[in-house]
């Protein structure tokens, strides 16, 4: 009896999507991904940006994210902390 094939989901095509980083940039990239990072930092102002994130074992990088999109720590804003 022959073997059955398996079936592989087709991946959808990678869209223009407008990515922005911490200082207001913008950059449009085909991509499926919720956020990106740029470790390029060849901004002047990049090595005492805010935004910067400096992981220790690898380079620093700023996030980008989808223009419209929440800040993903945004749902905490909301939070009522218990004294």
């Amino acid at each position: 009896m022959p073997k059955p094939k398996s079936i592989k989901p087709t991946p959808r095509p990678a869209a223009p999507v407008t990515f922005r980083a911490g200082c207001e940039r913008e950059w449009v990239v085909a991509s499926t991904e919720p956020d990106l990072a740029y470790t390029e930092q060849a901004f002047p102002e990049c090595p005492l940006c805010p935004h910067r994130v400096e992981p220790e074992g690898t380079l620093p990088f700023c996030t980008l994210r989808p223009v419209g999109t929440a800040h993903p720590f945004a749902a905490l804003a909301g939070l009522d902390w218990p004294e």
